[in-house]
């Protein structure tokens, strides 16, 4: 009858769908006492690593790792499958089973790999659930010894006297390596040439053998080599000088207004994994990474512990995806 109140039934349904659609929005709690079910984890996990070993993801990774294997008594068996720009090892986890044995270790390349290859076999924001940011770095632009170049304007120069003749190391299509190379092209016009590696630490490796006379490594893997003058460190790419390097001048500082980049580090899990699952890892996840211990052991590798909770990871992984969406479009980059 019109104008009647709504029966109990109707109600309590009206409950129910609120409900819902509250635990839709927020996908894992940060606090409270949601218990995992069935005493999770009751066996290994497996966490991916889209890169071989060396490098700040691969570190970063394996650090969160040992200490929730501490943490919840099962190990947490860290799996490197490198290649393609980290979408072979974030591929398995997008199709894995959704109940919470398998989480990904990645970086910034998960969200410039949803525009950075056209088919991909996975749908970045269906198929993948954001746990958790757990860091960030700056880059370090670093040359060989043999380059002449003592200053990155004189760089510049050198790249713009002989076009095509310099070539940089990345550690693979869409890696944070290779972003923040682009990136200095598309505000240079610097014509150097892209050499692809299978992670951090060969192309590391590379530049140190002189196979290529460019690299934006992360700071932490670089840090060892600038001091021993393996290397020489011509910018740093955040908007503030690093406390490890303070005589290394920002990119910005050093003749490219504007210039900023940061690579950050983050924990994944397929889509659809129970809320429970997630919010136990979170919160194991929130503790190590406020934890003293690990905030220095990260910063031992040059990596800044910065803790995102999963609404906001979320968030910012969107936003990520659409500016570097626009940084492919604008560079034309594609893999090769």
């Amino acid at each position: 009858m019109r104008g009647s109140p709504p029966s109990h039934t109707c109600l309590v349904m009206k409950q129910v769908l609120a409900a819902v659609a509250l635990a839709v929005l927020i996908p894992w709690p940060s606090s409270g006492s949601t218990a995992a079910p069935h005493g999770y984890p009751e066996r290994p996990v497996r966490v991916l690593m889209p890169f071989p070993p060396g490098g700040g993801t691969d570190i970063v990774g394996r650090i969160l790792a040992q200490r929730l294997t501490k943490a919840l008594g099962q190990p947490f068996i860290v799996d490197n499958r490198a290649g393609a720009g980290g979408t072979i090892a974030t591929d398995i986890v997008a199709k894995a089973p959704r109940d919470g044995y398998t989480l990904l270790a990645s970086n910034i390349s998960v969200a410039v790999n949803a525009s950075l290859y056209p088919k991909l076999p996975y749908d970045t924001l269906r198929d993948l659930a954001a746990l958790a940011m757990v860091g960030q770095q700056p880059n370090l632009l670093l040359v060989h010894p043999s380059v002449p170049a003592q200053a990155l304007r004189e760089l510049l120069d050198l790249a713009r006297s002989q076009p095509r003749q310099l070539n940089y190391g990345s550690g693979g299509y869409g890696s944070s390596t290779y972003l923040a190379t682009e990136l200095l092209k598309l505000m240079t016009k610097a014509d150097i040439v892209h050499v692809p590696y299978k992670g951090v630490g060969p192309a590391l490796t590379a530049l140190l053998a002189g196979q290529v006379q460019i690299f934006f490594s992360t700071l932490g893997p670089a840090l060892p080599y600038v001091k021993a003058g393996r290397v020489r460190a011509l910018g740093v790419t955040t908007s503030q000088r690093s406390a490890y390097l303070p005589a290394v001048p920002t990119i910005a500082e050093a003749g490219v207004a504007g210039y900023e980049y940061s690579t950050w580090y983050g924990i994944w899990l397929p889509s659809g994994t129970p809320h429970a699952i997630g919010g136990r890892l979170y919160r194991e996840i929130e503790t190590l990474v406020l934890a003293p211990d690990v905030k220095e052991e990260f910063a031992s590798q040059g990596v800044d512990a910065v803790l995102m909770p999963p609404d906001r990871f979320d968030a910012f992984c969107r936003a990520e995806i659409e500016k570097w969406a626009r940084v492919v479009r604008a560079t034309g980059a594609r893999p090769e």
